[in-house]
């Protein structure tokens, strides 16, 4: 099961995004997403080229509930090149936009309610949009089990694993290893951090960033 360390915290990517990269850059984290918030185009580019030159799986996640901002986040994706993009429910105007380039899309099943996004949605509603997303030629799912409202997180997961062959990632409040551990048994994919390694929930007796990452970094 692959980590995706985000450089997000309350759903915006960190404004020291770049300073945090030197400080992790080591640790031999493969895969590093941020979102479209939070900074400037500017810093959002230097910050993609840095995870590459890295040699990363890039990962940009929409966050935006309204359709246009969330379209307008798929065109950064595509003018940044990133390899994967996370999130949104606009499935059919998103893949039209990616149509041509390499990037897999992962949209959000259920709905997605405010910011930072909670997930409305049970089991049969996420296996649904699951199907869907998988017959309109997605290349999975980005969950946010741990952020329901509607039913048991480990229930929506098994839903979707059982209603997609593709990539399930699960992303957002993801604060312990029993969960990680949850998720593997689960047949997740990949999973998601970011506000708990800022804030100090993986190891709340740890001062630095490097020690919270660190042993997510070795499951």
């Amino acid at each position: 099961m692959d980590f995706i360390f985000m450089l997000t915290r309350d759903d915006r990517t960190v404004t020291d995004c770049l300073e945090v990269l030197d400080t992790i850059e080591d640790l031999g984290i493969t895969h590093i997403g941020f979102k479209d918030i939070g900074v400037d185009p500017s810093t959002l580019a230097k910050l993609h080229s840095r995870i590459k030159d890295m040699g990363a799986t890039t990962y940009l996640e929409v966050v935006s509930t309204n359709r246009d901002q969330a379209l307008a986040s798929v065109r950064t994706a595509t003018d940044l090149g990133v390899d994967w993009l996370m999130g949104g429910t606009w499935i059919e105007e998103t893949l039209d936009l990616l149509r041509g380039t390499s990037i897999g899309y992962l949209p959000f099943p259920g709905e997605p309610v405010g910011h930072p996004t909670r997930l409305a949605g049970d089991p049969d509603r996420i296996a649904d949009d699951c199907r869907r997303a998988e017959a309109a030629g997605c290349a999975g799912v980005d969950l946010l089990a741990y952020r329901a409202t509607d039913a048991d997180p480990l229930d929506l997961v098994r839903a979707a694993r059982a209603a997609t062959t593709g990539r399930l990632v699960v992303a957002g409040s993801i604060t312990g290893i029993d969960q990680i551990q949850a998720l593997a048994a689960a047949g997740v994919d990949a999973f998601t951090i970011g506000s708990a390694a800022f804030d100090g929930s993986l190891q709340p007796h740890a001062g630095t960033l490097r020690a919270q990452l660190a042993p997510v970094v070795g499951l």
